[in-house]
């Protein structure tokens, strides 16, 4: 069972990510990845998660030649709101979060 730092720390990457994308989670998880399996388990899932969802927007960027490519870039905004709103949450209640449609490079 995570310990209350822990969960708050995991929770941090997450509500850390909307000002601060890479550098605030990057901090949080290099300095407390060795302490804390919990907090090490959701830095991975996050970078998953950014790198993976920056391909799809690459992608979509590319479509909006095309046109379809606008919608898909308001709809991936929305997913990738609501999934972080969804994973701090979950976070916070010490539960290990997975996220739909992530590429899992960091293992």
């Amino acid at each position: 069972m995570p310990t209350e730092d822990d969960r708050l720390f995991s929770m941090l990457i997450y509500v850390l990510s909307f000002p601060f994308p890479v550098l605030g989670p990057l901090l949080i998880w290099l300095f407390k990845r060795e302490e804390s399996e919990f907090v090490d388990y959701h830095g991975k899932e996050y970078f998953n998660f950014l790198v993976s969802f920056t391909i799809y927007g690459i992608i979509s960027g590319v479509l909006v030649l095309i046109l379809i490519g606008i919608l898909m870039l308001i709809i991936l905004g929305i997913i990738v709101f609501i999934l972080t709103i969804v994973a701090a949450v979950k976070a916070y209640q010490g539960e290990k979060y997975r996220f739909p449609l992530t590429i899992h490079f960091i293992k």
